[in-house]
């Protein structure tokens, strides 16, 4: 009986539309009202994007939990419309649909009784959507993160906290959050228009990249057909619903998101830019001291006989010389320390710090892979000091602050050395760039800081970056 009743609603709903607007009318007007309730995709966004932090197997997780997430959407869905018929709903300027929905469900209850079931389901509701809310704070920064070890973003975002988590990222989205709310003073329908037109322009880039994957793929993966049909689909629809909420509330706040979208489009490819610039000069600087390196061991380089020989002297002043990675900023410190105190730092000891971001904080083989660079790039540094003749050893750990890390060291260093002296190299380039301080990092300045409280001389030595 509900059955027949529900057709007995619909049938003639659905004939008037197509009588008056035509089939394609009537689909179009479907499809409208499709794209602006398809937030509810927003959902399976938060899994797709929560993915580095399932369980194993990540995949056959995320695929259960996304079919589970979108049986139970159909089926409310479907009951809200269901209901939405049966009660000839109506649109009320002050209520909420589902607010009128309830009520005329609970119209022949107890008035206690129904106001409470209305009150209590629509309170549910707006405490689900607060916590729906806070995935933005979950998957935001870690998108951050990887953006910033993509160098679509300044690098410091990719650095998690002691916490383990990417705290600059959720002051950003915090504080961005903050903004959006005093500048549109708090106007829903503007800030839905910018959520849904974000969130669709990274669905229609996600399905348009899983397609030109199936498509690389054609020749190698043998289900690539079914896997382009299923993108194919989800393409056009994510690209439907994206050019409907644009054009339909562009002149609601459409053209303001458009606006900010692009603003911060073009400020990461102008990240990126700077840091492809800056990576080829740095490759410059490593040649150029490697040359240097070379006409340096001419005149003051040992044999490795010599090198077996070479001894610790506790009585001699010891260079510290911190080091990131092994490259071209540490291999002119250390070379700039040899000529310059040349005969004075007998010893040399590198302090090498491996930062834990969202790169290497993904898996225990990628920690495992991190550490054994950590120590291969002392090995290397060692090596190239006992070949122009200097004792060397090499201190390492890791941490998501390199400046803690090094304060944490200290006491120990400074039991074992009686003359220590602290190097560190800082990046000079000849043309000064903009937001120069949130794109690079000047740890140098912060060690040299809390060193100086212990009364431990840091000398900051100028590399020069070439061309």
């Amino acid at each position: 009986m509900k059955l027949e009743k529900i057709n007995n609603v619909i049938k003639p709903d659905f004939h008037n539309s197509v009588t008056q607007l035509g089939l394609f009318g009537t689909l179009f007007i479907i499809m409208k009202a499709y794209s602006m309730g398809a937030g509810t995709y927003t959902g399976i966004e938060a899994v797709s994007n929560g993915m580095p932090i399932l369980r194993e197997p990540k995949v056959v997780t995320a695929r259960k939990t996304m079919n589970l997430m979108a049986v139970s959407l159909s089926f409310l869905v479907v009951g809200l419309l269901v209901g939405y018929s049966l009660y000839r709903v109506q649109v009320s300027p002050v209520k909420t649909l589902n607010a009128v929905l309830l009520e005329s469900v609970t119209s022949g209850w107890s008035r206690y009784i129904g106001l409470s079931f209305v009150s209590i389901t629509l309170f549910s509701e707006a405490f689900l959507l607060f916590v729906a809310a806070q995935t933005g704070f979950l998957d935001g920064p870690r998108i951050m993160a990887n953006m910033a070890a993509d160098q679509w973003f300044p690098k410091r975002f990719a650095s998690l906290s002691d916490r383990l988590v990417n705290q600059r990222g959720v002051v950003l989205m915090g504080v961005a959050a903050i903004i959006l709310m005093v500048v549109s003073r708090g106007k829903v329908s503007l800030l839905i228009v910018l959520y849904s037109i974000n969130v669709f322009i990274t669905f229609t880039l996600s399905q348009l990249g899983m397609v030109r994957h199936w498509w690389i793929e054609r020749k190698k993966n043998p289900r690539w057909l079914k896997g382009i049909i299923i993108n194919g689909i989800g393409l056009l629809l994510t690209g439907f619903i994206l050019i409907s909420v644009v054009i339909f509330k562009f002149g609601e706040g459409g053209w303001i998101t458009l606006l900010i979208t692009g603003t911060i489009v073009v400020l990461c490819i102008n990240i990126q830019k700077h840091y492809k610039k800056v990576k080829s000069r740095l490759h410059k600087l490593r040649v150029s001291a490697l040359k240097h390196f070379n006409e340096l061991y001419k005149t003051q380089g040992i044999k490795e006989d010599a090198i077996k020989l070479l001894a610790y002297d506790k009585d001699a002043p010891t260079a510290v010389i911190l080091v990131s990675g092994f490259g071209g900023t540490g291999l002119t410190t250390l070379m700039k320390v040899i000529e310059a105190f040349k005969g004075t730092c007998t010893n040399i000891i590198f302090i090498r710090i491996g930062v834990i971001n969202s790169r290497n904080f993904r898996g225990s083989k990628e920690m495992e892979h991190f550490k054994e660079k950590v120590i291969d790039d002392g090995l290397k540094y060692i090596h190239f000091a006992n070949q122009l003749g200097h004792y060397a050893r090499y201190f390492w750990t890791i941490g998501t602050d390199p400046v803690a890390e090094i304060e944490r060291m200290i006491p120990r260093l400074l039991r074992s050395i009686r003359y220590p002296t602290f190097f560190g190299g800082q990046l000079v380039f000849s043309k000064r760039y903009g937001f120069e301080s949130l794109l690079h990092n000047h740890t140098i300045f912060m060690v040299q800081r809390k060193l100086f409280k212990r009364g431990v001389p840091v000398i900051i030595l100028p590399i020069n970056v070439p061309d």
